[in-house]
């Protein structure tokens, strides 16, 4: 072998990220912090192309427009919309020779097979979700988030090797699973906030500001993560449905007729925990809930 042959089959690829979001830009700074060299932040012009060029001077890459992109990288990731992967990869299909390069998409719902395109032009490629939340104001760090992987032989083996180098964990799911795996994702993040605000609306009722609200519950949220974490969620599961206390849920129910969509969301969910989770005078609770379902109220804004 020559000299500095092993170095170079080592050395990190550059990466480029088509894409400058939420999501685009958490992965761009911790890649830069794993080792990776970012080379290029793609956007959209206008206000797009302004958030990748803060981002760019962030990484030291340099931004430019979809349509008008040298790319150059080994890597490139896209981390646009769901409905736009198919349509910048199109754009970007012409833009360099793909034969050897590895182009990854970070959608949770849709499969690799959004870049077909780049595929038939000789690029392998993979999607790669991270199984984490990307908001506006919070950029979290990826090292423990798992990564689902599905694609190419060629792509998956180059996005483990990055998901390991970002100290995150790996692993593969077939295409008809994403949908699935999206909606698994959905329960654990988005559909929390709603439950979350709802609670806040509730607390309203009880005379609890909503500020005051979040600022309150965060004591028993933070516990009950913990004890999830630790025991599971049967053994983490407390109140009056584990008690069976029929009469403390119809009171419930009964106040709750004040705030009847949040009421839907309160029966949909003991009736869940009743068929999953520990509870006594089950029969009894699912007549008192089943009864309260045909009083469901669908008033707009309730």
């Amino acid at each position: 072998m020559l000299p500095g042959m092993a170095a170079k089959r080592s050395a990190k690829p550059h990466i480029a990220i088509v894409g400058a979001g939420n999501l685009g830009a958490a992965l761009a700074v911790a890649l830069q912090n794993a080792g990776y060299s970012i080379d290029q932040i793609v956007s959209r012009p206008g206000r797009a192309l302004q958030r990748a060029q803060r981002l760019a001077r962030e990484v030291g890459a340099t931004a430019s427009v979809v349509r008008q992109v040298q790319l150059e990288a080994e890597v490139v990731w896209f981390c646009v919309p769901d409905s736009a992967i198919a349509d910048a990869a199109e754009s970007v299909a012409d833009s360099v020779n793909w034969k050897g390069k590895i182009a990854l998409h970070s959608s949770g719902a849709l499969t690799s097979d959004e870049l077909a395109t780049l595929g038939r032009k000789g690029a392998a490629v993979a999607s790669v979700h991270p199984l984490m939340t990307f908001v506006r104001g919070s950029r979290p760090l990826l090292n423990s988030v798992p990564f689902a992987l599905e694609g190419d032989t060629r792509a998956i083996r180059a996005a483990r090797a990055i998901v390991r180098a970002l100290k995150g964990q790996s692993f593969a799911i077939r295409k008809e699973q994403k949908a699935a795996y999206h909606a698994w994702g959905m329960f654990s993040s988005p559909l929390l906030c709603a439950l979350l605000v709802a609670s806040e609306r509730v607390a309203a009722v009880a005379g609890v500001g909503r500020k005051a609200a979040r600022n309150r519950m965060l004591p028993i949220l933070r516990q009950t993560l913990t004890n999830y974490a630790r025991l599971g969620a049967r053994e983490s599961f407390s109140g009056p449905i584990a008690r069976g206390d029929v009469e403390t849920v119809k009171k419930h129910l009964e106040i709750l007729r004040n705030v009847p969509a949040v009421r839907e969301v309160y029966i949909a969910l003991a009736l869940a925990a009743l068929r999953e989770l520990p509870a006594k005078n089950r029969n009894a609770l699912r007549g008192v809930l089943s009864r309260g379902t045909k009083n469901w109220s669908y008033k707009s804004g309730s």
